[in-house]
């Protein structure tokens, strides 16, 4: 096993990397930027360093920085967690180039799957369903209105390189394309420093479920079951299940055999996600991308699988097998993660602030990962996640059950959160039905 573990990214997904690590009698190094050095994940640490001021350029992005702390402290491996540097081929190949070990995919994997356009054509060659969609970038306007016209509208309009749903339109005809076109164009560039567009398919009424998978050392990919991803605002989401209810046990076994595939098509090694959009009452599903990572919203297959996934990330990167049989697989009961953040319940507008309250629910299946402590300061320089709370349950109706209970137990006071919205979450009728799609929050707003 790795002794020394260098986190390189902050709050909740490093505190939770720490407490893996430390169970596992690995050192854990915390880096933080000046703002944050007041955050448990840096006391929880065996040792921390600060890599620089709040801008996350000059600290959680700055590759000079966290390798000279990697240095500094004798780390041996570097684990990127998710957001900041996780997805960054070339910080990854840096990494190794400077004989640590990268927990996470290989350098070729993450460049592959990076490039949205590459990735739809890796798949489609591989046997992955992928949505109508161009071959290549849409290198002008004239193209776009080309490619749209074949594929038939609605369109999406995709920046190639963005991911985190960011860098999306939707364009219903030719004027609102010639419009999209331009606005996602600009903020990829802006954004990714890659303008390249692509056109594919919209769908209007649509699931959005997504498959874990694991790469293991030996050369297998496994997957680890479906999460249902469908309540999202802006394209981003807000609440993830497992399993999801809309998918049935034949569709069950050709969406893990599909992402099982996508994997192969890599090579992959370590942790990964593969995306796909799934068709309302119906066995049809396109691939959507590949997350080169580990999720935030890992913890519902820890707990459907009894596993712990970061664990297992290093010991891949250990060369190690994995704790469970991967011939033996086999989930139970149902998982629901609610992302709390400092939004504004109606809007989901950032709403930072001094926590003046934080008491996390507790209870049999009720688990909190959390980023902050009461005292704390969620500043507007990162990511509005604070914590997510997660509940287990042997059956659906019982987790949404004990998700209700969890919720109005969460005392939070100080800055703005979304505690409210997930209490009118937990008793609509399509939610708990099951019957949702990504449309959900729209037409609750």
């Amino acid at each position: 096993m790795i002794e020394s573990l260098l986190v390189a990214n902050r709050g909740e997904i490093a505190r939770r990397i720490i407490r893996t690590a430390r169970r596992l009698g690995v050192r854990a190094i915390a880096v933080h930027s000046e703002v944050d050095a007041d955050l448990p994940f840096v006391r929880e640490a065996d040792e921390a360093v600060c890599v620089g001021p709040a801008n996350p350029a000059q600290s959680y992005r700055n590759t000079e920085a966290i390798l000279a702390a990697a240095e500094s402290t004798g780390a041996q491996a570097i684990h990127p967690g998710y957001g900041f540097l996780s997805e960054n081929a070339d910080f990854a190949r840096t990494v190794e180039a400077s004989g640590l070990i990268w927990v996470g995919p290989g350098a070729d994997a993450i460049s592959a799957m990076g490039d949205k356009i590459n990735a739809r054509n890796l798949m489609a060659a591989a046997g992955v369903p992928v949505a109508p969609g161009t071959t290549e970038p849409a290198a002008d306007l004239t193209a776009a209105l080309a490619a749209a016209g074949e594929i038939g509208y609605p369109v999406m309009v995709k920046a190639a390189a963005g991911g985190g749903g960011m860098g999306m339109g939707v364009a219903a005809d030719e004027d609102a394309l010639r419009t999209e076109y331009d606005k996602v164009r600009a903020f990829a560039e802006r954004m990714f420093g890659d303008g390249s567009v692509l056109i594919e398919r919209y769908f209007p009424r649509v699931r959005h479920v997504e498959v874990q998978i694991l790469g293991l050392a030996d050369g297998r990919v496994v997957a680890l079951g479906e999460r249902e991803c469908s309540v999202q605002r802006r394209n981003q989401k807000l609440v993830e299940e497992s399993p999801s209810p809309a998918v049935s046990p034949k569709l069950r076994e050709r969406l893990l055999a599909a992402a099982v595939r996508a994997g192969e098509a890599v090579d992959y090694r370590n942790a990964g996600t593969v995306e796909c959009l799934l068709v309302p009452g119906t066995d049809e599903f396109f691939f959507l991308e590949m997350n080169t990572r580990l999720q935030v919203e890992h913890p519902v297959t820890e707990l459907v699988y009894g596993l712990d996934l970061v664990e297992e990330q290093l010991r891949v990167a250990a060369g190690l097998a994995p704790t469970f049989d991967p011939d033996a697989l086999s989930p139970r009961g149902h998982a629901i993660e609610l992302r709390i953040n400092a939004e504004d319940p109606k809007r989901f507008l950032p709403g930072p602030g001094v926590i003046k309250t934080w008491v996390e629910p507790t209870g049999e299946g009720v688990r909190v990962d959390s980023g902050y402590v009461e005292g704390n300061t969620v500043t507007p320089f990162y990511d509005s996640l604070m914590a997510k709370l997660v509940v287990y349950a042997d059956t659906r109706p019982e987790a949404i059950a004990r998700a209700r209970t969890a919720v109005a137990d969460f005392a939070l006071a100080g800055p703005k959160n979304n505690l409210p919205f997930f209490t009118e979450l937990l008793d609509n009728q399509e939610f708990t039905a099951g019957t949702y799609d990504t449309t959900l929050i729209t037409r609750m707003r």
